[in-house]
Parts: C-alpha cells; sequence; structure tokens
C-alpha cells in the first residue's frame, strides 16, 4: 500500500504540471511536505464537466452515498485490479479520476532481528533519481450533506510491485507518465475504461532510486544525516489548512541505497 508520500517541491516549480483554475488562495498557504498523510488535505489535478482544475481533497474516501462522513473505514488505497468492481470505487472510477502530484513515497520493509528474532520495519523513500515529480494515480469523489455542506476526499491507487518495489513490499502506487494527464482524466466507460488498464501496471525502475532510511524514522540511514524528519499534520479541513504547510526540503546529501544491495532473501 502507499500510506505516506512527499511533495517537497516549490510551488513555483510545480505549476507548469497544474492545469486549470487553482484553488483559492494557494499561494499563500501552500508549502513543501516531506510526509503526506492519510486524513491531510493533498492537491489533485481533475477533470469535471469537461473542464481541468485542481482542488484539494482529503486523503481518505468518504463516498458520495455515504450517510456518515466521519464513520471510520475510510480507505486510503483502491486496488486496481478491483477498482471496476468495489462499491467504494465504482463511480469514482468512472467518473472521477485524479493525480496527485508528489516526487516521493514511501514503504516499510518487514524484517527481523537475527538477535532476538523480534520483527521490525526498515523505511524506505522511493523517488525519481532526477528529483523532479511525478503523478499518482487516483480517484476523488464529493460527499454532499443534508445541509449543503460539501466533503472532497480521494484514494491512492496501487498496483503490483516493479524489480524497484519487490523486495520492499507487494504493492506499489500507481504511477501516471507524463504526457499521458488527458487520457487519465478524460470522461469516458466501457472500452475506453479498459484501455486505460495498463497505465495501472508496474512501471519501469530505470530513472528511480531507494533511499534507505533510520527505522522508525524518516532521517536517512548512515553518517550522511539530513532533513527528512517527521512533520507535524496540518489541520483537517475539506478546504486549505488555517497554517501554511509544514516547510522542509530534504537535503542533497542524502544517500541513494539501491534494493539490489539489500541482504536477505527477497520478501
Amino acid at each position: 500500500m502507499c500510506g505516506r508520500f512527499s511533495l517537497t517541491t516549490a510551488l513555483d516549480a510545480l505549476l507548469p504540471r497544474l492545469q486549470g483554475a487553482l484553488p483559492h488562495g494557494l499561494a499563500e498557504h501552500y508549502a513543501p511536505r516531506i510526509q503526506v498523510r492519510p486524513g491531510e488535505p493533498v492537491l489533485l489535478q481533475r477533470q469535471e464537466h469537461g473542464r481541468l482544475a485542481v482542488g484539494l481533497a482529503l486523503w481518505g474516501l468518504v463516498p458520495e452515498w455515504s450517510k456518515d462522513p466521519l464513520a471510520r473505514g475510510r480507505p486510503i488505497n483502491a486496488r486496481c485490479e478491483t477498482v471496476a468492481e468495489k462499491p467504494f470505487f465504482r463511480g469514482p472510477w468512472r467518473h472521477r479520476r485524479a493525480l496527485l502530484p508528489a516526487d516521493g513515497f514511501y514503504e516499510w520493509q518487514n524484517r527481523t532481528d537475527p538477535a532476538t528474532g523480534k520483527p521490525w520495519k526498515q523505511p524506505w523513500l522511493f523517488r525519481r533519481r532526477d528529483g523532479s515529480p511525478f503523478w499518482l494515480g487516483g480517484l476523488w469523489d464529493r460527499w454532499c450533506g443534508p445541509d449543503g455542506g460539501e466533503l472532497e476526499s480521494c484514494v491512492v491507487l496501487t498496483t503490483a510491485p516493479n524489480d524497484l518495489l519487490r523486495r520492499v513490499h507487494d504493492r506499489m502506487p500507481v504511477v501516471i507518465p507524463d504526457g499521458l494527464e488527458q487520457a487519465w482524466l478524460e470522461a469516458t466507460d466501457g472500452p475506453g475504461l479498459r484501455a486505460l488498464e495498463p497505465l495501472m501496471g508496474p512501471w519501469d525502475p530505470a530513472a528511480w532510486e531507494a533511499v534507505k532510511l533510520e527505522p522508525g524514522s524518516l532521517l536517512p540511514a548512515g553518517p550522511a544525516g539530513g532533513v527528512l524528519a517527521p512533520i507535524a499534520a496540518p489541520p483537517l479541513s475539506a478546504g486549505l489548512p488555517a497554517a501554511p504547510f509544514q516547510q522542509g526540503k530534504p537535503q542533497a546529501s542524502v544517500r541513494a541505497v539501491q534494493l539490489d544491495l539489500l541482504d536477505g532473501p527477497a520478501i
């Protein structure tokens, strides 16, 4: 699953990728985030009524038919293999696909301490080698309350792992290639939806790297040090947070470790 990702790209570098109207006040409130977590507001690119726009949605899907938007069990991921069948995701898959800008995502590898036999988790950060942002494939939905209030929320799609991820986790986020944004967002059905299925398969890892992080934190492993520290969550809100997103950007000195150098069997 994808339970954390990063968006440390400055807004002026991100704007060329975003198409259509922007949320009101985005320039004043946006700041890079090293760790984006479930329940927090996230940026997403979408198309509605034939128009491209940029929105803000809470990460954790509340379907439009939900009776209680505060109920537990709000999914943060949707498996691409069953997204067209599950009641939670059928409608958004047909009509409300989204792109979430990111420049990294985190996964945790299950390990065992050979001395004590106790299990522990090794965190890894996956990102493009050139540090450029990319699109996570997602879905969004809009819940409307009886008083007219609205809540927009989203999930990140996941797929089978590629060679870079396979030894760390059995799932990875769907990444939509640059240049195929319009095809992904365009309203379609039937054959058009089936034509999108290849975009959700394991993606080519050639231009990507894995950064080994300190267990129990988001600090780079080894003596190089760095600033990949956990950050405080912004207020939970369907709109812009009252305070700017937490500032921060990884330093260039972070040590990259390729997964084929890991010891032990594949998991």
